[in-house]
């Protein structure tokens, strides 16, 4: 299993990818592909098997207003026949390892029994407007003492539902 930065000759192999993690949502494929599309900045790695990508990580920029206030861990997937198998952990412990990545408080929507193992909390503050009462959004790095409700890339909003699936079927 090899890690890299995504690049534009592996992306249909990662929309591919999240189609088969996400079979019952279109919602995480049309998203990284609007975002490839739009030119939105995003750090992503995919993780290669044979010339097959089994596992994807996304970042993208996370707003107070209209200022960046850290990242959204947003989405994360595994080939269905790679789940619980360790990919997903390995993933993500090498991103959070990455200069880009390491030092930016980070926003997650997602399952927080697994969240939790690398270091991610419950998060009050900010609000996820896709998460009442902020039960699957966590954090690391936050300081946030206010509250305001934080901000997504506008490609986020084309589904309001479908990221609270994400961290859970998507591992």
């Amino acid at each position: 299993m090899k890690i890299q930065i995504v690049t534009e000759q592996n992306r249909a192999k990662i929309y591919a990818l999240l189609r088969r993690a996400f079979p019952r949502s279109a919602f995480e494929a049309d998203l990284v592909q609007k975002l490839h599309e739009n030119g939105k900045p995003v750090h992503e790695w995919v993780c290669i098997q044979t010339n097959k990508a089994i596992a994807y990580i996304a970042f993208t920029r996370a707003y107070h207003g209209s200022e960046i206030c850290g990242l959204h861990l947003a989405p994360m997937a595994v080939a269905p026949e790679f789940q619980k198998q360790g990919v997903g952990s390995e993933l993500l412990r090498f991103a959070l390892r990455q200069e880009q990545i390491k030092s930016q408080p980070l926003f997650v929507l997602g399952e927080p029994r697994f969240y939790k193992k690398f270091g991610f909390e419950p998060c009050k503050v900010p609000v996820c407007p896709f998460d009442k009462n902020n039960a699957h959004f966590l954090s690391m790095r936050n300081d946030a003492t206010t509250s305001f409700v934080i901000g997504y890339e506008p490609e986020f909003k084309t589904a309001v539902k479908a990221p609270k699936a994400q961290g859970k079927k998507g591992r």
